[in-house]
């Protein structure tokens, strides 16, 4: 969604500015009441504005003739001083409401009103009125500055040229921008309802390392770190999957965290080097059983996000209620490459000859599965608008998933792509010791051959296990990009509070 970026006014204004608020500041200290701590909130704005909402049967005369005297406090956004009467607009977490402020009512108050600026921090108290314009307002009777706001806030809005400094200082975007506010509540209410959504179907929510011995999980280079005292190399991690199933093998059936991950990679629209997923697992399920689960916990947090399944992403119109489509990577691939020949497809000369007519750079190293997968992501991801499961990954790209019973050389696992998103990545988990040591051992061949993105060896996990894991399905979901569907965001810097910024100079 399109959101005003504040201008803040020059340097040298602003430094004009903050000198006179600085000293009004001082005169506060000298009066020994700066800074008060003791104001009890009763109220919120958007409590009193939904409950007063009917002009018709709130009226002025039937507001005051309730007297509910309410007690709010917020920052001033707005002030207009008009001799003997003034109005102003505060603003709290819920939104905002009109100051009504009288010098008959207000005293001493309403003087020191006049000097007060547009940012600072505010409690009123009074009862509750509409002006003539049927505007809810609070006819204040006390008036107290709680925080003496010292810089300026930005007073100019123009489109997008200064998005840097919204994500740079966000609490001043919050302030001033409320799509900003409510894409954050959004996103709140979208993990609640995962949560809730999970907790009903007796899923467990569990906390694994953020601090890694062996980096593993997914293929992904690492952060490093080091742990003084035990003169110890340590990785931040890049998924829990390991130590998720490690807990499956325990004995936990259904497990799930709501985890920040970290990866040393670039940093994009889609892209932050920490982000945000959702990553479960639950035993006796195939990636069928998982696919499903996938499908339904995204319908229904759209929906209870949204209140509907129909969403627009990027102007494209997405329906997430319809059944997700299921297509084989082969088959997409097929479709999308007429050039290609089906026999060809496993074939390494063959892929490595139409990955150079697509301009497709690759390693000697990579294998057709890895040849496979650089074409589907060159010419079909983009075109995956409604949602899509891409089942059947090649073995060499996914070293942590069962090879099918129908070809060893592909596994079960899916990847759901939607607006040509990669959104959540699936599969029946490899519980075979055995296989999944070959697996790792080859992991560690391709590391040696130069990718710096391929797993490590985990003998812990090897040992797991061998003490027998039950069959079962595993799914990571990006919670980032998910909140960018439901919230029809641009970039993912737009739904992450802080997302990664270089330091200023």
């Amino acid at each position: 969604m399109t959101q005003p970026t504040p201008q803040t006014p020059p340097a040298a204004d602003e430094n004009s500015l903050i000198a006179e608020r600085r000293s009004k500041l001082a005169a506060l200290r000298g009066q020994g009441i700066a800074f008060p701590n003791d104001f009890k909130r009763e109220h919120y704005a958007q409590d009193l504005q939904d409950e007063f909402a009917d002009k018709e049967q709130w009226t002025a005369e039937a507001l005051e003739a309730l007297n509910r005297q309410v007690s709010v406090a917020g920052r001033l956004m707005a002030k207009r001083v008009m001799g003997k009467a003034s109005f102003a607009q505060a603003q709290d977490m819920s939104g905002r409401i009109q100051l009504y402020l009288q010098g008959a009512d207000l005293g001493e108050s309403y003087e020191a009103f006049k000097g007060w600026d547009v940012g600072d921090i505010v409690a009123v108290q009074g009862g509750l009125t509409r002006t003539r314009t049927g505007e809810l307002s609070i006819k204040a009777t006390s008036l107290r500055l709680l925080t003496k706001s010292l810089r300026p806030l930005p007073d100019k809005w123009h489109g997008l040229a200064d998005v840097e400094q919204r994500y740079r200082m966000r609490y001043v975007d919050l302030i001033v921008n409320p799509e900003a506010r409510e894409v954050f509540v959004q996103r709140s209410r979208i993990v609640s309802a995962m949560r809730a959504w999970l907790d009903a179907r007796r899923f467990l929510e569990v906390e694994t390392p953020m601090m890694h011995y062996i980096p593993g999980g997914a293929t992904a280079k690492p952060f490093t770190t080091h742990h003084n005292a035990l003169d110890l190399d340590l990785y931040l991690r890049v998924a829990p999957e390991l130590y998720l199933k490690r807990l499956t093998v325990g004995g936990l059936e259904r497990v799930y965290e709501i985890n920040r991950n970290f990866r040393n990679e670039g940093v994009s629209t889609r892209h932050n080097p920490e982000f945000t997923m959702l990553e479960l697992y639950e035993a006796y399920a195939t990636y069928h059983e998982v696919m499903d689960l996938t499908e339904g916990l995204i319908r229904e947090v759209a929906v209870q996000a949204r209140g509907t399944a129909a969403l627009t992403w990027e102007g494209m119109a997405i329906d997430l209620g319809p059944p997700f489509r299921r297509w084989s990577m082969t088959e997409a691939v097929l479709e999308h490459n007429p050039e290609i020949r089906r026999e060809e497809l496993r074939d390494l000369a063959a892929m490595r000859a139409h990955c150079q007519r697509l301009g497709i750079k690759f390693k000697n190293s990579y294998g057709w599965g890895k040849l496979l997968l650089e074409v589907f992501e060159k010419t079909v991801e983009h075109t995956l608008i409604q949602p899509t499961f891409i089942t059947d990954h090649p073995v060499e790209v996914s070293p942590l998933a069962r090879a099918s019973d129908r070809d060893p050389e592909i596994t079960d696992r899916f990847e759901l792509f939607i607006g040509g998103r990669e959104l959540a990545n699936g599969f029946s988990e490899l519980n075979d010791p055995e296989d999944q040591k070959a697996r790792f051992l080859a992991q560690v061949e391709a590391k040696e051959g130069g990718d710096d993105e391929a797993m490590h060896f985990d003998a812990d996990y090897i040992r797991a296990l061998e003490y027998g894991m039950a069959p079962t399905g595993g799914l990571g979901i990006g919670i980032d990009r998910l909140v960018m569907l439901i919230t029809d965001s641009a970039s993912i810097r737009d739904v992450l509070l802080f997302p990664y910024m270089r330091p200023e100079a």
